[in-house]
């Protein structure tokens, strides 16, 4: 079993930043890949970016590339979220995952098998 726990959300300013926070524990959470995902009221649920296991490899939403980055430490078992510039579109409760695979990367909520319980960003313009 993993226990996924986001932290960090909040109420910031069109262009401000925040960093969310996902910790592990359970099963060895460091070694399998993790990702971000949101969802906003009245829509589904999205992908916003993932990390391999070592960190190496990383993957992003075209509509958070370049504002947003992931990143992980595998000591303490955290997987961090770096938002920037952040926009009204962002507002959602964001979520962290596990995937159990050793395949590639993956966008689709379905490849992960454990989730976290949720923290809410809201941006406000």
């Amino acid at each position: 079993q993993v226990q996924l726990v986001e932290s960090g959300g909040g109420l910031v300013q069109a262009g401000g930043s925040l960093r969310l926070s996902c910790a592990a524990s359970g099963r060895t959470a460091s070694m399998y890949p993790m990702g971000w995902f949101r969802q906003a009221p009245g829509k589904e649920r999205e992908f916003v970016a993932a990390i391999s296991w070592s960190g190496g490899s990383t993957q992003y939403a075209d509509s958070v590339k370049g504002r947003f980055t992931i990143s992980r430490d595998n000591g303490k078992n955290t997987v961090y979220l770096q938002m920037s510039s952040l926009k009204s579109e962002d507002t959602a409760v964001y979520y962290c995952a596990l995937d159990l695979s050793i395949a590639a990367l993956s966008t689709r909520p379905q490849s992960y098998n454990y989730w976290g319980q949720g923290t809410q960003v809201t941006v406000s313009s």
